[in-house]
């Protein structure tokens, strides 16, 4: 069924408006007499497409555009229940996806966006339909009730609806993405995830973007992984109380992996004096050990600036209390043998090797020697980071994408350029910890020598890197930042990677435009970037698995 679309009457609009008082909104839609014979009616009215349809209850009035994907609800299928239809639902389902709408409540059936519905009244013969928008307050309610109610299934489309549709009511969208976070943290099981810590990243972009399409885009990144790391998930209560900040207590309770005495504490502190209060306590937590291959630091700063970038809206409990249980449950890459020289080398740090280093110290040697080298030129802080900085992009542009792709490796050789990256975001989140924090120099400066000395043996000396050499390095960052939303990747901890990746390396040659280790780093991000990700690799897995159980 073909339905054509009616225009306004073209005459004075007070004339139009006669007889309705104080009710301004309320306008003229069609006679009586032409929607009964047609049974349904599309009008325009105020901007608006209307559709009209004749139905047992009455005249009913809805958007003519399928809330999913646009198409026409005038040309859908409408279903009356027979008899007098008292107390059933007149439907009508939109033919395209076979969604079903309740006419007199425009919710859909199975769950999904409602369709507008439109109050409507019959005076002398004419129908006449409302079409004030509600409150501006009230609709960003409705689509944040949308968005809660669309985290039961991920449907990035959806979310970004009902984000598009906060926006336009003037709501805030940081505080969609707060809401996020409180209807989730209680629902990682092992605590902050890269969907949290992605998301002062993807804030960043989003403030710095001019197009108000990639600023929902850098928002629906964020809210959709989020959505994504708790689908399904139970929730995992926090423990309740609180005990008086205690910042040498919280580390030790943190190091006991006690996290009832360690959220207790934090919460304390929260309350006592906010982010503040708990930082220090935080990065010394996160710099206790080598662990969690540098997420537990990188986590800390990464909460810190999404505390910042919230502001007013930001659920610092919720966000703290995830990262603490991140702390408590975070691997201790430093108990195995292959970092247990990272114990003895923090032992020996005295700050005052005098040895100068070169990035090439740190390229291919092994983690004994990394530490031992960066040991040797304590002395001189600012020379040993520039040093592993570029060291860290050496690598991520010669990595051996051999151990990427090949199937019939060990798990040990997993190695791809999500884990090169690590090295530099940790630097990144390292600097930023020790420059508020001098006394963390020492360990953040010999984690990165970890990463150096783990990461060198999976590089290709002989890969041919010309091709990632950047020429413009503003440029190349300006474009890096404007067009990492439209990464036509479908897993979120690879695009979570891109926005942290951007950022870091955009920091830090803000930092220091001129070091020597800029071409090394922009070039890194280049390849980053840019090189197809291989991910599933199915494969390899099989072989794997067939090999772990062997031994059983």
């Amino acid at each position: 069924m073909s339905v054509a679309i009616t225009e306004a009457p073209s005459r004075d609009p007070l004339d139009r408006l006669s007889g309705q008082g104080d009710r301004p909104d309320w306008v003229e839609a069609v006679p009586l007499a032409e929607l009964e014979s047609k049974g349904r009616v599309v009008v325009k009215r105020a901007g608006k497409q209307i559709a009209l349809f004749v139905t047992r209850g009455g005249v009913r009035a809805i958007a003519n555009r399928c809330p999913h994907e646009g198409y026409p609800l005038s040309e859908g299928t409408l279903a009356e229940p027979s008899g007098d239809g008292t107390g059933v639902a007149c439907t009508l389902t939109c033919n395209w996806h076979n969604w079903k709408f309740d006419l007199e409540t425009g919710a859909v059936a199975g769950g999904g966006d409602a369709v507008r519905v439109f109050p409507v009244e019959v005076r002398n013969g004419v129908v006449h339909v409302d079409v004030a928008d509600p409150p501006a307050q009230v609709r960003i309610a409705r689509a944040l009730a949308g968005l809660r109610d669309g985290f039961q299934r991920p449907e990035r489309d959806r979310m970004a609806r009902d984000l598009a549709r906060i926006d336009a009511a003037g709501g805030d969208l940081k505080a969609a993405v707060a809401a996020a976070v409180g209807w989730t943290s209680d629902r990682l099981q092992y605590g902050t995830s890269h969907a949290y810590a992605a998301m002062p990243d993807w804030l960043a972009l989003a403030d710095g973007a001019d197009d108000p399409v990639d600023r929902l885009a850098c928002v629906v990144e964020t809210v959709g992984h989020i959505n994504d790391d708790t689908l399904r998930q139970p929730t995992w209560p926090y423990p309740q109380g609180v005990s008086a900040w205690d910042e040498d207590a919280f580390v030790a309770a943190v190091e006991a992996e006690d996290e009832h005495a360690a959220v207790q504490l934090v919460r304390g502190g929260l309350r006592r004096d906010g982010f503040a209060a708990v930082d220090r306590g935080l990065c010394r937590a996160a710099l206790m050990h080598y662990q969690d291959f540098g997420h537990s630091a990188i986590y800390v700063e990464k909460t810190r600036e999404a505390v910042e970038r919230l502001g007013e809206h930001a659920p610092v409990e919720a966000l703290v209390l995830a990262l603490v249980r991140s702390l408590v449950n975070a691997r201790r890459e430093d108990l195995i043998p292959e970092f247990k020289a990272y114990r003895p080398a923090r032992l020996a740090w005295t700050g005052r090797g005098t040895a100068r280093t070169k990035p090439a110290d740190f390229c291919r040697a092994s983690v004994a020697k990394c530490l031992e080298r960066a040991v040797a030129a304590s002395a001189s802080i600012d020379r040993l980071y520039d040093a592993m900085l570029e060291a860290a992009a050496w690598q991520l542009v010669r990595a051996d994408p051999l151990y990427a792709t090949r199937a019939r490796q060990t798990i040990s050789q997993n190695v791809g350029r999500l884990d090169f990256s690590h090295a530099i975001t940790f630097a990144n989140a390292g600097r930023r910890m020790a420059g508020r924090y001098g006394e963390l120099w020492p360990d953040v400066l010999l984690q990165m020598a970890c990463f150096l000395g783990r990461n060198g043996g999976f590089v290709d000396p002989g890969y041919d890197c010309q091709q990632w050499r950047v020429d413009d390095v503003d440029g190349f960052l300006a474009d890096a930042a404007a067009n990492v939303m439209d990464h036509g990747q479908a897993e979120y901890i690879v695009t979570a990677h891109f926005a942290k990746m951007v950022c870091a390396v955009r920091e830090e040659v803000a930092t220091a435009p001129n070091a020597a280790w800029v071409p090394a780093l922009v070039a890194a991000l280049n390849r980053f970037l840019n090189e197809p990700f291989r991910r599933i690799l199915t494969r390899r897995i099989a072989y794997q698995a067939r090999e772990t159980i062997k031994g059983e």
